[in-house]
């Protein structure tokens, strides 16, 4: 941490930040679409919907790529397109079972660059793309990709049962890099072997088979704050963080520092919330997949999420009043 580093100054940065504030239209599509389903367990709010399936339900997400990463590389954009979608089911508990894609383009070197990094990535995660749609006369290129998983409902895990009390668990693999075509991107997937990266997406499931944790989400664009404040949104809970305790990689070696870091999507990264008595088996499983986890702070009431440092102390939300996807407002 930087001895510098302002608590107020870091609460600013993530509450003006893109990936923060683009989730402020969630909310109002939310009630335009909303319809009750007795089928329907869970969705809304959550990485992924969860819908009964017998014995074990259906996980159905989907993704789309900012136009900013189709530009600036579309191989890495086809890749992400995979890798997000992949964890959203895995922050669910899930099983990723299989993909389908809609891909508009108006260059074919850049629809050939975005299939190239969407296989690359199903090969490592070992997740098929079964089909889709494709525009190939667009006027803009994008790709957006819908994802199906498995998990009992009874060991899935959600966004919306945080407890008060709760301590707050962030989970990062930190052996990686920024990515060359991304300073917002955290790349670890294209360096991690197929072995080591399958492992640290199946980790989530055994969390919740074991039922070690209370709620979660992935790390998001809006970062490890931002993804945070998304959950407390869900929960209708508060929380406070010790801003020294987020883990980081060697931030002057990876030529950043801990403002970029906070917004950065980490590739490979969870917010968790857990009972005390479950943190040191939960920090300890994600250190035998190459995860660094860490307890930084507790679940209250308030719905604050307020940021320490040192004796500084900042509101990063009032989630009660403004939230980030407008859920509940």
């Amino acid at each position: 941490m930087e001895k510098k580093c302002s608590t107020e100054q870091i609460a600013q940065v993530v509450r003006e930040y893109a990936g923060v504030t683009r989730k402020r239209a969630i909310g109002e599509i939310i009630q335009s679409l909303r319809i009750e389903s007795d089928n329907v367990i869970v969705s809304f709010g959550e990485d992924a919907a969860l819908i009964k399936n017998n014995e074990e339900g259906l996980l159905l997400a989907a993704d789309g790529i900012w136009s900013m990463l189709m530009e600036a590389d579309p191989y890495w954009a086809g890749f992400c397109s995979v890798l997000v979608n992949v964890h959203d089911i895995a922050a669910m508990g899930g099983t990723p079972l299989a993909m389908v894609d809609i891909l508009s383009v108006q260059d074919e070197k850049i629809c050939h660059d975005v299939l190239r990094g969407m296989a690359d990535a199903s090969r490592k995660f070992g997740v098929p793309v079964v089909g889709g749609h494709l525009h190939p006369d667009s006027q803009f290129s994008a790709v957006d990709v819908a994802i199906l998983g498995t998990v009992k409902p009874d060991e899935a895990i959600f966004s919306h049962t945080a407890k008060e009390g709760d301590r707050i668990i962030a989970a990062f693999d930190l052996d990686g890099r920024v990515h060359p075509s991304c300073a917002l991107n955290w790349d670890t997937a294209t360096l991690r072997d197929t072995e080591t990266l399958r492992s640290q997406i199946r980790m989530m499931k055994t969390l919740g088979e074991r039922r070690l944790v209370t709620a979660g989400k992935d790390i998001s664009n809006p970062g490890v704050i931002g993804t945070l404040g998304m959950l407390l949104e869900t929960s209708k809970k508060g929380a406070s963080i010790s801003l020294s305790k987020i883990p980081r990689p060697d931030l002057a070696k990876a030529g950043i520092d801990f403002y970029h870091w906070v917004r950065m999507y980490p590739g490979m990264g969870f917010i968790l919330t857990a009972e005390e008595k479950n943190v040191a088996e939960i920090i300890r499983l994600f250190s035998e997949v190459g995860i660094t986890a860490a307890d930084i702070g507790e679940i209250n009431s308030t719905n604050l999420l307020t940021i320490k440092y040192g004796d500084m102390e900042s509101e990063v939300f009032d989630l009660g009043e403004e939230g980030i996807m407008h859920l509940f407002i």
